[in-house]
């Protein structure tokens, strides 16, 4: 018997098997149930959700695991529509050449602020949480905790933990499922700054993923000089080829000042001819490209 004729010892392997950024009840963790009911959807599942997926403690804990082989894919955030980039992921895409973004999806996220039982709002002094969370939720902070002091976890989930074992009054910034888990009170819910909010969650993988036709490529590239028109001059290669770029931003390279990677995702897939030209002729212009994947973009699912 093989191991796809036997998804258990595939599992053994890391064959099947989804990283995700925990503990358990963290929104990584819903955005990879999310992930495996699509598989589901598409007919390429491989095992049940409770033997594939496995927390890890931090973003590069769930990159290393990937790379490494102890998980097939691994998911982690990326963007989120109050805070912007999450530069723990960005950081990581460029530094390792073992992974690709091989599949997006966005969550709608919904804060809520927990506490143990019978704690008051009056009596919390301490407010523990992802940073990305703790920024998400600043307004409602700034309003109704001025004198609290934030404390950062490294997930909302962990904030939990952290909250319970304070040594002064506290709360913490979590999903609801956390309050269920941890047997802990919801003092208050939806405190986003915009009940829009929504994180983007990439899969990271070994490889990219095949050509659909309705796809992202997301790379970076950086310039050996600083001299006027080089980014417009690498602009321009995507516009004269109408080519949309959803996004555009920069990085320090950490190596000097004033030094920056940029960071690109554009519209359609590596493979297309249009897309490929592009990026030969940026090459060309740059001292560095990487291309971090191309892969399906987004979409909601249709609901019957």
């Amino acid at each position: 018997m093989n191991a796809l004729s036997n998804p258990s010892a595939s599992l053994k392997t890391g064959k099947g098997r989804i990283a995700f950024l925990g503990p358990v009840g963290t929104f990584s963790e819903e955005a990879a149930l999310h992930y495996i009911k699509g598989q589901e959807t598409r007919g390429d599942s491989f095992g049940a959700a409770g033997e594939r997926l496995e927390p890890f403690p931090s973003i590069p804990a769930v990159a290393l695991a990937v790379a490494s082989g102890i998980a097939e894919e691994g998911v982690v955030p990326i963007e989120n529509s109050l805070e912007g980039s999450v530069t723990y992921t960005l950081d990581i895409l460029i530094q390792e050449d073992r992974l690709s973004i091989r599949r997006e999806l966005v969550l709608p996220i919904e804060h809520c602020l927990l506490v143990k039982p019978d704690t008051r709002a009056s009596d919390i002094q301490t407010v523990y949480s992802h940073p990305q969370a703790l920024g998400q939720c600043r307004d409602f902070l700034e309003r109704c905790f001025p004198k609290a002091q934030l404390v950062a976890s490294l997930s909302t989930v962990a904030a939990v933990e952290d909250m319970k074992q304070s040594p002064t009054p506290a709360a913490a910034i979590s999903p609801r499922r956390a309050a269920e888990l941890h047997s802990v009170e919801i003092l208050a819910q939806g405190i986003q700054d915009n009940p829009s909010n929504a994180t983007r969650f990439v899969i990271l993988a070994s490889s990219d993923h095949p050509l659909t036709g309705r796809d992202k490529t997301s790379l970076c590239f950086s310039f050996a000089e600083d001299k006027p028109g080089l980014l417009y001059n690498v602009m321009g290669e995507f516009a004269r080829r109408n080519i949309n770029l959803a996004k555009v931003e920069s990085r320090p390279t950490k190596r000097s000042l004033g030094q920056y990677i940029f960071l690109i995702d554009c519209e359609g897939h590596r493979e297309d001819a249009i897309v490929k030209e592009a990026i030969e002729a940026v090459r060309g212009q740059t001292s560095m490209l990487k291309i971090f994947g191309s892969y399906p973009r987004w979409r909601e699912p249709t609901t019957s």
